[in-house]
């Protein structure tokens, strides 16, 4: 009967330590969890910048403001009949 219980402990250490330590134990979910955590943010991250795009692509599609908002900012276009005045701050250079 002795034999029997002293197996039995050491079966129960042995399944704690697997618990704990081994491969897919409390150590690994943990840092599964974290990892999951993690890309989760990433990810809203992503959707939200999606989000931002999806709605400057349906913006460009629906209205020509902003296409003349963009075409005026990067290519510098101007209207027919404007005056155009380029303001340089003084610290600047160039």
């Amino acid at each position: 009967m002795r034999a029997f219980a002293v197996l039995l402990i050491i079966a129960l250490g042995w399944l704690q330590y697997t618990l704990w330590f081994g491969k897919n134990g409390m150590a690994d979910y943990a840092q599964v969890s974290n990892d999951v955590q993690l890309q989760e943010e990433v990810n809203q991250g992503l959707r939200n910048r999606n989000g931002q795009m999806f709605a400057e692509i349906d913006d460009l599609r629906k209205g020509s403001a902003a296409i003349e908002e963009r075409a005026r900012h990067e290519l510098g276009m101007i209207k027919e009949g404007e005056t155009f005045y380029r303001i340089i701050d003084e610290n600047s250079e160039g």
